[in-house]
């Protein structure tokens, strides 16, 4: 069992920045990839952002390619989502994930999930 919390949402206005962040506890944090996924209300959750258990290999959405950056902290079994330039689009739910598997991107690649922390960006 792996256990997630996020922290670090809030309100911010376009333009701004956020860093969310993800503390893990349980089994191995090193063995897992880390993902970051986020939903809007009415719509269906999404791929943002993930990183290799190694940290060597990153992986971003198109809509925040450039924007937003991932990285992780094995030492301190963390994993960070630094959002610049923020959009009202980016507003929603945001949540991590640890996986064990091949692909990064879908919702069915993780196993264990936090509860969330809300970004809201004000235009």
């Amino acid at each position: 069992q792996v256990q997630l919390v996020e922290s670090g949402g809030g309100l911010v206005q376009a333009g701004g920045s956020l860093r969310l962040s993800c503390a893990a506890s349980g089994r191995a944090f090193s063995n897992y990839d880390m993902g970051w996924f986020r939903q809007a209300p009415g719509k269906e959750r999404e791929f943002v952002a993930a990183i290799r258990r190694s940290g060597s290999s990153l992986d971003y959405a198109d809509s925040v390619k450039g924007r937003f950056t991932i990285s992780r902290n094995n030492a301190e079994n963390t994993v960070a989502l630094q959002m610049d330039s923020l959009k009202p689009e980016d507003t929603a739910v945001y949540y991590c994930a640890a996986g064990y598997g091949v692909g990064l991107r879908r919702v069915d690649d993780y196993d264990y999930w936090g509860q969330g922390t809300q970004v809201t960006v004000s235009s």
